[in-house]
């Protein structure tokens, strides 16, 4: 067999691996193991985006290749959802682009900007696909610390002049995995101001805007007057809908950025998502249980949330309920890392949290825990962890 390509060898190595390798071996042994570690939504998806898919996938209207753009009436019920959700006006035609989730987009939008050689802007701690296209692509990640004493936002003002100058992507995500951070319109018109200074393209991950509590409403940063000019947003179905395994989302903002760059790559590497599952999406958007269903999945996490920052300070956890995502935070005991914390929890208490160095360097002191396992579960990974940390 040939040698894989050099670029691979910029992958780091799999963190979870040790973690994985110990938690199938309490398996094997009958041990019952509870995973805080998955951020994948447990309940189902709304039934009237099951049955208006039931409906679509007859149709053999959509047996065919689908249009590489996205059909026109789910970038037009985008477009609609922004406006409602926003105040964002979007020409569906030009500024919304349909996408086989957000990973495959952010994956993509990368490929589109970065040469070898140009900076990206990556928070720490991030989502890995930042950092791990950026340097596939032979970019340069420039790491922005997000750190408790600032509320986990970057401050840009810490960027050297010659690295800005260099940069062509900044990331933001916010709701932010892992952190559970939130931002405010005033921080994006900072950031945006920034870009427009620097020529940068600002990439904004919004995947979490509707998991959201205690009254914050979730921004977009397309509401900052001029962004269109230098920002481009990605909205997932994931995490409001349930939808995580159906693979649908859309990239909205700069046209120059969806069609004559994002849009480029997609087209000579994918042939679209499924247009029956672009109709499902259309439903989840525009039906009248679509906005209750949302209050009721916050509701749900929000008791979820309550409930593990009771159960973690209980076993002498410092840990501040989130106002977005469905994520825990949590700072590691004295003496631990992310990663030996992980495995204690793992040995001692079957519970499997995810180590925060896994998501960049300033992720280490904290794990992660995930709210996405029904509360009777929950409540039995707490008493767990309890027992193992108070003896």
């Amino acid at each position: 067999m040939p040698k894989v390509a050099q670029r691979i060898a910029t992958v780091p190595p799999y963190l979870f691996a040790q973690i994985d390798k110990k938690k199938s071996e309490l398996m094997s042994k009958g041990v019952d193991v509870i995973s805080l570690g998955i951020g994948d939504p447990d309940l189902p998806t709304p039934d009237f985006v099951v049955e208006r898919m039931q409906r679509e996938v007859a149709n053999s209207r959509w047996h065919q290749y689908p249009d590489y753009d996205g059909h026109l009436l789910f970038r037009e019920a985008v477009a609609d959802f922004y406006k409602r959700r926003f105040g964002v006006d979007l020409d569906p035609k030009q500024e919304v682009l349909t996408l086989i989730g957000s990973k495959e987009g952010l994956a993509h939008l990368i490929w589109a900007y970065v040469d070898p050689g140009d900076v990206v802007l990556i928070p720490d701690p991030a989502y890995p696909v930042y950092q791990i296209h950026a340097s596939l692509a032979g970019g340069t990640p420039y790491f922005l610390p997000l750190t408790r004493e600032r509320n986990f936002l970057p401050d840009l003002s810490l960027v050297p002049e010659e690295v800005a100058r260099r940069a062509k992507l900044l990331f933001l995500n916010y709701p932010n995995n892992p952190t559970g951070a939130v931002a405010s319109l005033d921080f994006y018109e900072e950031v945006v101001a920034f870009c427009q200074r620097y020529d940068i393209l600002l990439v904004s991950d919004n995947a979490y805007s509707e998991t959201t509590f205690d009254g914050y409403v979730a921004p977009s940063v397309l509401q900052v007057p001029g962004a269109k000019e230098v920002a481009v947003e990605f909205w997932s179905f994931s995490k409001p809908f349930n939808m995580t395994g159906w693979r649908i989302a859309a990239a909205v903002g700069n046209a120059d950025a969806l069609y004559k760059g994002l849009g480029i790559i997609k087209t000579n590497t994918d042939s679209g998502q499924f247009t029956a599952i672009q109709m499902a999406a259309v439903e989840a958007l525009t039906h009248p249980q679509s906005e209750a269903f949302i209050r009721e999945m916050n509701a749900i996490y929000q008791r979820r949330r309550d409930l593990a920052v009771e159960g973690l300070r209980a076993a002498g956890l410092q840990v501040e309920p989130p106002k977005g995502t469905f994520y825990l935070w949590v700072p590691v005991p004295k003496g631990h890392t992310s990663t030996s914390f992980a495995e204690l929890l793992l040995t001692e208490a079957a519970v499997v949290v995810t180590p925060g160095v896994g998501y960049g360097q300033y992720g280490e002191g904290y794990v992660r825990i995930s709210l996405s396992l029904k509360e009777e579960r929950l409540k039995e990974a707490l008493d767990r962890i309890r027992k193992a940390l108070k003896g």
